[in-house]
């Protein structure tokens, strides 16, 4: 048995190292030298698509459909514990149209300017991925 003393992110470890005979089969080693690129096949890995990086943001912007309405749309995926309004009531922007239920903890879903619910799109107990509409605002 040799016996090393290794430092590893400032840890100090005693390691103990057992010696194979000639008859022993020996374990796979890595060498710590680089082939030769004429040695072994270049193997190109296949390029991924590159897609812009989303930005992390409480609640996304609201969208402006075609009608002039406004759409509310799930921030993350989740599931809708409640709704708070119904069609036909007037909001006021930072009121809270539903409480959207992810990695345990409850998130206001807000109105995200003064207006009118057209329609809600969702009800309690909906599991919702991100980008789904919730709501329509006009």
């Amino acid at each position: 048995m040799k016996r090393f003393r290794i430092t590893i992110n400032g840890n100090t470890y005693e390691v103990e190292v057992e010696e194979l005979g000639v008859d022993a089969v020996p374990a796979p080693t890595v060498k710590a030298e680089t082939p030769k690129a004429s040695e072994t096949p270049k193997v190109e890995a296949p390029k991924a698509e590159t897609k812009p990086a989303k930005e992390a943001a409480p609640q996304p912007a609201p969208k402006k459909s075609v009608t002039g309405k406004l759409t509310v749309n799930a921030p993350m995926p989740g599931t809708i514990l409640s709704v708070k309004v119904k069609p036909g009531t007037q909001v006021k922007k930072g009121d809270c149209l539903m409480i959207l239920e992810a990695m345990k903890m409850e998130n206001e879903i807000l109105a995200p300017e003064d207006g009118k619910v057209v329609s809600i799109e969702v009800a309690e107990g909906t599991s919702v991925n991100t980008g789904d509409l919730l709501a329509v605002l006009e």
